[in-house]
């Protein structure tokens, strides 16, 4: 899907000089085109995570404590599109220069880049991308307790 977009230049920029000689900075410059497949992408579901492997059979941990998170926190997969970021190297790459952001995997909800695993764990543990994933329609709101609490005797 992604492979004829990421199409993406190499840019050589010099820099200063240094006590190490002249540098070269490497940028790789995402084209419009790939962008645009990309952004598609992260709207055209609710929840999607760029991974390595599939949700069945995840290929880095944490890929696999990504899936798990998502589990826990009930996402139903009509609502979840993956993709498999080991089948295409210049997806690979495509995804951290959209994000800006240098690991995968990576989650988007609503059209958001939301983070990486580390961010899912933190969000997790704090309750806050529970919140999230409600706020967004993605899993029902829990109202109140589901046991009530009975007054003291």
């Amino acid at each position: 899907m992604f492979r004829p977009a990421l199409r993406s230049s190499l840019l050589l920029a010099r820099g200063h000089p240094n006590v190490f000689g002249p540098s070269r900075i490497a940028a790789r410059l995402l084209s419009q085109e790939a962008c645009s497949q990309i952004q598609n992408a992260v709207d055209a579901n609710p929840v999607v995570l760029f991974m390595k492997g599939t949700p069945d059979h995840p290929e880095c941990g944490f890929s696999r404590a990504a899936i798990q998170i998502l589990g826990l926190q009930q996402v139903p997969p009509e609502k979840l599109k993956t993709y498999n970021v080991l089948t295409d190297a210049e997806l690979r790459n495509g995804i951290k220069e959209f994000s800006e952001w240098p690991t995968i995997p990576q989650l988007y909800v609503n059209g958001e880049f939301i983070g990486g695993c580390d961010i899912l764990i933190s969000m997790h543990q704090s309750g806050d991308l529970e919140t999230l994933l409600e706020n967004a329609q993605v899993i029902p709101k829990v109202e109140g307790d589901a046991v009530p609490v009975q007054a003291a005797v």
